[in-house]
């Protein structure tokens, strides 16, 4: 897979509950739309989506579950169950919250990966981060992938986003680690993914811009309402 999303696109199909494209037949249908435009790869939440995305467009998957447990603010696949689920669908990678947080059972991210790495030998790994900290962290733990994808979601980066300062969060990271990076957060243009590439991003991630049309409306209303 790592050849494959070099300098590519990876569309990001996910669609919550409370959304009308909520369902396994609509996020793969989303995700051949994204393969017919030229996307590199899925990602993908919860063994439904994955299962259906697999076997309808064939593309590489990132593979996540979103599941909150009480007395963690960690909820992107928290705990080895979520691991087990994902390897039993048989990602490409996994896609895990590399934050400094505490996980669900008292957990910190070295436990969690000792284990998940050692039950899952084959297994590849990218980390969400938020912070340069982090993906420094993550790199020591044996990720194969570092992702920007938790900056702006922690208490520690509320408010911030990946192209604040130039994508100076990007380049600081990029130019921290020797694992690819793939950017990721509120990637919102064409231009914006082509600047992240530029500024040494290994791939791209994309996804409201692209799978969610509520969002997108809502961008544009906010914006004429100005009028």
């Amino acid at each position: 897979m790592q050849e494959q999303i070099k300098k590519g696109l990876v569309v990001s199909c996910q669609a919550l509950e409370d959304e009308p494209l909520h369902g396994a037949e609509f996020m793969k249908r989303m995700a051949d739309a994204a393969k017919r435009g030229g996307a590199a790869a899925i990602r993908a939440n919860g063994v439904a989506d994955i299962k259906a995305i697999k076997e309808y467009v064939g593309l590489p998957v990132i593979g996540i579950i979103k599941r909150e447990y009480e007395g963690s603010n960690v909820y992107i696949t928290p705990t080895l169950k979520e691991v087990e689920e994902l390897v039993g669908v048989g990602v490409d990678v996994i896609a895990t919250d590399a934050t400094n947080r505490i996980r669900p059972g008292g957990r910190d991210l070295a436990a969690f990966m000792k284990e998940g790495k050692s039950r899952f030998p084959e297994q590849k790994w990218m980390a969400d981060c938020a912070t340069l900290e982090e993906c420094l962290w993550a790199e020591e733990l044996g990720f194969d992938f570092i992702g920007t994808t938790m900056h702006g979601y922690t208490e520690e980066t509320a408010g911030k986003k990946l192209y604040h300062d130039d994508f100076q969060f990007l380049k600081d990271v990029v130019k921290a680690v020797k694992l690819p990076v793939i950017a990721e957060g509120n990637i919102l243009t064409p231009e914006m993914a082509s600047k992240v590439l530029e500024y040494g991003a290994y791939s791209v991630v994309v996804g409201g811009a692209i799978t969610r049309p509520q969002q997108i409306t809502e961008r544009f209303v906010e914006e004429i309402k100005r009028y």
